[in-house]
């Protein structure tokens, strides 16, 4: 039997290793789509965020009562209950914002990073665990839905968490940022490749930023001459426990 993972690999295999949008490159509809402001992207964020730490938990319960055939209807059917759920609290108290997301958050249902979650960890372990690892994956799409909308938007139309107050409430008017009416923005951010190319820089980042931390613990590991260390092959940036859908 695997060992199971224990909470910080969790909760760092979420937030950076194996981030699913940047690193396993899933749920990149939502991702692209609703990513044209900072405010749009952390309400696509908190919503994912909920169905996926309410859909592991549920799952993980219910695992033992579950036949394999019939795990993925299920999965489907766990997961649309709780977009459902999001789906009407938007409605009803953040209206405005459930017209800009719109079609995207009945898509959750569908989103790979919430399926192939229940798949590859909740159903495999305990209710703390998948918890955890909800909070975590969706932590760490929320980041990149946040920076990547947030990039946009200011490279697009001069501001920086727009109508925030939509989302936060009135107390959130005091966030938005703007460079001034002097600025036009460049149209093609907030149009369909801008989205493509800043995910691609955030990607490449990642990569490089993934590449110099492994390089560096490498030395540190042969600084305090711990065996092997010089052998030690560096650790891949697609490591982890979650799979592709």
């Amino acid at each position: 039997m695997a060992t199971p993972p224990t909470y910080s690999r969790i909760i760092t295999d979420g937030l950076w290793t194996n981030n699913q949008s940047l690193v396993a490159l899933l749920g990149l509809c939502s991702l692209l789509a609703t990513t044209t402001s900072a405010t749009s992207g952390l309400g696509m964020g908190i919503a994912t965020t909920f169905v996926l730490t309410a859909s592991n938990v549920s799952i993980s319960l219910i695992r033992p009562l579950v036949r394999p055939e019939v795990r993925i209807p299920v999965y489907v059917v766990v997961i649309a209950s709780f977009v459902t759920m999001v789906e009407l609290t938007m409605q009803a108290w953040f209206f405005d914002l459930y017209q800009i997301l719109g079609l995207f958050i009945s898509l959750i249902v569908v989103n790979c990073i919430i399926i192939a979650r229940a798949e590859a960890f909740a159903s495999k372990n305990r209710v703390d665990r998948a918890f955890l690892d909800g909070v975590a994956m969706g932590l760490g799409s929320t980041l990149v839905l946040v920076t990547l909308g947030g990039l946009r938007e200011l490279v697009g139309q001069g501001t920086l968490f727009y109508q925030s107050h939509l989302l936060l409430g009135d107390w959130a008017k005091d966030l938005s940022f703007s460079l001034g009416d002097g600025y036009h923005g460049a149209l093609i951010a907030i149009l369909p490749p801008g989205g493509f190319i800043g995910l691609g820089l955030l990607i490449a980042l990642k990569n490089v930023l993934g590449r110099h931390l492994e390089e560096r613990a490498a030395r540190l590991r042969e600084a305090r001459g711990a065996p092997g260390a010089a052998q030690a092959p560096a650790v891949s940036l697609r490591n982890g426990y979650s799979v592709r859908t």
